[in-house]
């Protein structure tokens, strides 16, 4: 009995070279690669700084607790990145094929036989792993960021031991000055003791300062009916306020003294909870038109990162005497359009005046068709033009 002889027949050996990436498209992959992740710290450090300016402003206005900045920044980064990464792979493609036609490769790899179809496959590589990065961002771990930032807000806009308040210490009062001091407080942080509160404020510039301070045996931290007013109540206490250097201060006493601390950021609209809800969730969500524009929004992520690699294909031909960054400028004015056009589509479909059937699939649809023509018409050769014999 002949023992059966474990080899790859020869159609099995075509398509495992078939499938494995040769030396070339490793090499253009790499520079795919490499054009991308520079985009994307580019881009990252754009959007680091923007957040990091506006979570700085909150935390001066008392509206973000200032141990949370650190931990909202990198939330926020990551529940924007369905956002960031399909402009980094257009980036990409722009700053690594580009390259390539300035420095004549394009025109050695094209004489050696690589066609088309050669330059596209490593192409499609790249696109099938950003898409399948895109896609766990998108459906997953961005909106579980978007329900982390959520409920820190919402525990910090309920506790004063998050909002930085610790008993025994003065801590400086947010968005003005003064100093606030508590002696003793419970563990979940809504109620306290031995309280002090001192700030001072200008009414006119010249003048002098008005000082206010407030003492109160106990109080307790609650929230307005509407959920989102944040009073502290302050029980048994003296208030004294007047101008320094002057003798007109007032002294009062009081049983209880509610005061209105800064509004949180945190947003309980139906948009932002739906925002950050499950993707289980969103597929059982029905008729809801909400549902249907952020389960659109959440494709979107992983299908604009393929088309925008198709589109940069074609838009990354250039001469050699071309400046090197001509192309950018057009590769950002088309994401722009085609970014907005998604932002619109998405309030169409909240709104319910776009069919459900529609979807964002025809702005998809439309941008893929302007890249194949462009890669078409980029492939074809123009016709010889005649010259006319002299007469």
């Amino acid at each position: 009995m002949k023992l059966a002889i474990l080899s790859q027949t020869p159609r099995g050996r075509r398509v495992l070279a078939a499938l494995t990436p040769s030396l070339i498209d490793r090499y253009l992959l790499r520079e795919v690669a490499t054009g991308f992740i520079a985009a994307t710290v580019i881009l990252l450090l754009v959007l680091l700084g923007g957040a990091v300016a506006d979570l700085l402003s909150k935390v001066a206005r008392g509206r973000v607790p200032a141990d949370l900045l650190f931990t909202l920044l990198g939330l926020r980064t990551l529940s924007s990145l369905p956002i960031l990464l399909p402009l980094s792979a257009l980036l990409g493609v722009l700053l690594g094929y580009g390259r390539l036609w300035r420095d004549s490769e394009m025109a050695v790899l094209q004489s050696a036989g690589v066609d088309a179809g050669g330059l596209l496959r490593p192409l499609a590589l790249f696109a099938l792993i950003a898409c399948t990065l895109l896609a766990v961002v998108s459906f997953w771990l961005g909106p579980a960021a978007d329900r982390k930032a959520q409920r820190l807000l919402q525990e910090a806009s309920r506790s004063l031991v998050v909002a930085g308040l610790e008993p025994g210490r003065f801590v400086g009062l947010p968005g003005r000055d003064g100093v606030i001091y508590v002696g003793e407080m419970s563990d979940d942080g809504t109620r306290f003791k031995r309280m002090f509160i001192e700030s001072e404020r200008n009414e006119r510039e010249g003048e002098p300062a008005r000082i206010d301070v407030i003492t109160a045996a106990s109080g307790f931290l609650y929230h307005d009916a509407d959920g989102v007013g944040r009073y502290m109540a302050l029980e048994d206490g003296f208030r004294v306020e007047g101008k320094l250097g002057e003798d007109d201060f007032r002294l009062m006493r009081f049983a209880r003294n509610d005061i209105r601390l800064p509004d949180s950021i945190s947003d309980d609209s139906e948009a932002a909870l739906k925002r950050a809800a499950p993707t289980a969730v969103l597929l059982r969500g029905g008729d809801d038109p909400l549902y249907r524009a952020e389960l659109q929004w959440r494709i979107a992520g992983p299908l604009s990162a393929l088309v925008l690699v198709l589109l940069g294909f074609p838009m990354s031909r250039s001469s050699p005497r071309e400046p090197r960054y001509a192309r950018l400028l057009l590769a950002l004015l088309a994401w722009l359009i085609y970014y907005n056009l998604l932002l619109v589509g998405r309030s169409w479909l909240a709104e319910d005046t776009l069919p459900a059937a529609a979807g964002l699939w025809w702005i998809h649809a439309g941008a893929a068709l302007v890249a194949a023509w462009l890669i078409w018409s980029g492939q074809r050769l123009k016709r010889p033009r005649r010259v006319r014999a002299a007469p």
